[in-house]
């Protein structure tokens, strides 16, 4: 039985089908997105983080990251900072040159560089901090008509949870929803994500409430709107190598039993696509392009039989032209590996430790010498 998926308002963008291309940092550059949203439905492909410190700066990098193709249905733009004045700042210049139609926060990145100065998931910790933060960048988006949402985690571990303040402070602020991570920043993307928190957070709050981790086939995005109730999915590291995915989940919300199976041929020729958009992205250069599709590769190639002299080949292209020579030699034939199909991609470890700013857990509230520590070291480097 497919769940009922009804469509979900943010603000003045209606999203007919509740699915969310998580922002993954190297990921969900433009060409990505557009892959993404070419097999999926009409819902929101959010490009990859971008710090706010950088744009402000003005970084040529950040401003790289902040393209949208001509096609993208809506151009969602995810910041992260410590700093509200310099995140107010950034969202100011985002307004002021028509940068975004949809804004989300990021406080759900685990990573220890990010953290241990009190940022991405660390952040929600200090009330006053998330919510002086999320206050001034609503403040500035609310005027223009641009819907503000944030991504957070369960909390830091499983003695300091954030999650149920934070998305009540987030909806009193005036988000338009909320993401959940359904994993503490010590379990870092280990073991499978609690759905049970997901259920509790829709429970506990009036904005629609997106469900994220461990979604690896429609039959998980399925699973998690059953179970949670939640008014829609975010997918991760699932369509690493995969955009179909995006196809799989619309049949499923159609309630159609259709799911993508490309055979190496096809794969290869989506390879193809893929870094001729990225030759795009990097204005021609050729070489940035095939390193980046690098990883994209491994992802792509995942399950398949083509042997690691090949995997190695293709981390030796430095032109297109070699590139395409080869994915020419692979198996055009080769069926697709059903092995790994609902199988964990990416990261799977759990945290060796949590890195924060030294006395964080001390209080729920900064000092002001706290203030000036962490703003004077924001983790949202202008240089990349």
């Amino acid at each position: 039985m497919v769940p009922p998926v009804k469509p979900v308002r943010l603000g003045n963008i209606n999203v007919p089908v509740p699915v969310v291309l998580s922002p993954m940092a190297g990921v969900t550059n433009w060409p990505f997105r557009v892959l993404c949203e070419g097999y999926g439905p009409e819902g929101l492909y959010v490009a990859e983080m971008v710090t706010a410190r950088a744009l402000v700066a003005r970084n040529p990098k950040a401003f790289r990251l902040c393209r949208f193709a001509p096609g993208e249905r809506v151009r969602s733009l995810q910041l992260y900072g410590v700093d509200p004045v310099i995140m107010e700042r950034a969202v100011h210049m985002v307004v002021d040159y028509d940068g975004a139609d949809h804004i989300d926060l990021n406080f759900g990145c685990p990573v220890p560089k990010v953290t241990r100065h009190g940022g991405g998931s660390a952040l929600p910790w200090k009330l006053d901090l998330f919510t002086e933060l999320i206050h001034r960048v609503v403040g500035v988006c609310g005027p223009a008509g641009i819907p503000v949402t944030a991504k957070i985690r369960v909390g830091i571990d499983a003695e300091h949870e954030t999650f149920l303040e934070a998305a009540h402070i987030a909806q009193e602020e005036g988000c338009a929803a909320v993401t959940l991570h359904a994993r503490t920043t010590a379990e870092y993307y280990g073991g499978h994500s609690d759905w049970d928190r997901i259920s509790q957070l829709v429970q506990a709050v009036d904005i629609p409430v997106f469900g994220n981790g461990d979604i690896w086939t429609a039959e998980d995005a399925l699973a998690m709107i059953r179970q949670t109730g939640c008014a829609g999915v975010a997918i991760g590291r699932g369509c690493q190598g995969r955009p179909w995915l995006f196809a799989d989940i619309r049949h499923a919300f159609e309630g159609s039993d259709r799911r993508e199976e490309p055979n190496l041929g096809q794969v290869g020729r989506v390879m193809k696509k893929h870094v001729r958009m990225l030759v795009d992205f990097y204005d021609g250069d050729e070489r940035m392009a095939v390193h980046d599709m690098r990883k994209h590769v491994a992802w792509y190639l995942k399950g398949f039989g083509v042997g690691g002299a090949t995997r190695r080949a293709f981390m030796d292209c430095e032109t297109l032209a070699g590139f395409d020579g080869q994915v020419d030699q692979l198996d055009q034939d080769m069926p697709y590996p059903q092995a790994v199909a609902d199988k964990p991609r990416g990261r799977v470890r759990y945290a060796r430790k949590v890195r924060l700013p030294q006395g964080w857990l001390d209080s729920r509230t900064t000092t002001h010498e706290e203030r000036q520590a962490l703003f004077g070291a924001d983790p949202m480097d202008a240089s990349y």
